[in-house]
């Protein structure tokens, strides 16, 4: 859990202190605008961005009832974030695993990347696809998006 949040608590305390000290030097607009950039970056590198995780287990089942796809992913990883942004509401609709809240969807990953922890990793229909572009899978996933 914690490291989840370092990056997070790492950019709103390190924006806080230098808005501080541009603060006390004289410059309150600059200060709040570059907190607000250190607050808006904080906000895109957390999870809060990505649906709610489930458990890799919980995934597989749903996703062999209703057809959704699964997309394990990590917090901190760009390629995740592209995709996770890029997709829009639409993410909605896969079930997400967080592989470092789940260490057997760490180990779904590992099993279909030559045991590399490489996310995103989408699942459809059982079938793997490791860090798909963005574009692809909007198209495959969600043909009706």
């Amino acid at each position: 859990m914690t490291r989840v949040w370092f990056l997070p608590v790492l950019l709103v305390v390190v924006g806080s202190a230098v808005a501080t000290a541009l603060f006390l030097d004289g410059s309150p607009g600059a200060a709040a605008a570059l907190l607000l950039v250190f607050v808006l970056l904080a906000g895109v590198n957390s999870p809060l961005i990505f649906p709610r995780s489930i458990g890799a287990l919980e995934a597989q089942r749903r996703s062999a009832a209703d057809g959704r796809p699964i997309v394990y992913w990590r917090p901190g990883c760009p390629y995740c974030m592209r995709l996770r942004v890029r997709l829009g509401r639409v993410a909605r609709r896969a079930h997400w695993v967080n592989i470092w809240r789940d260490p057997a969807g760490a180990a779904a990953v590992r099993a279909v990347n030559d045991g590399n922890e490489t996310v995103p990793t989408v699942v459809v229909a059982g079938q793997p696809h490791t860090n798909p572009d963005p574009e692809w899978a909007r198209d495959h996933l969600f043909p009706s998006a």
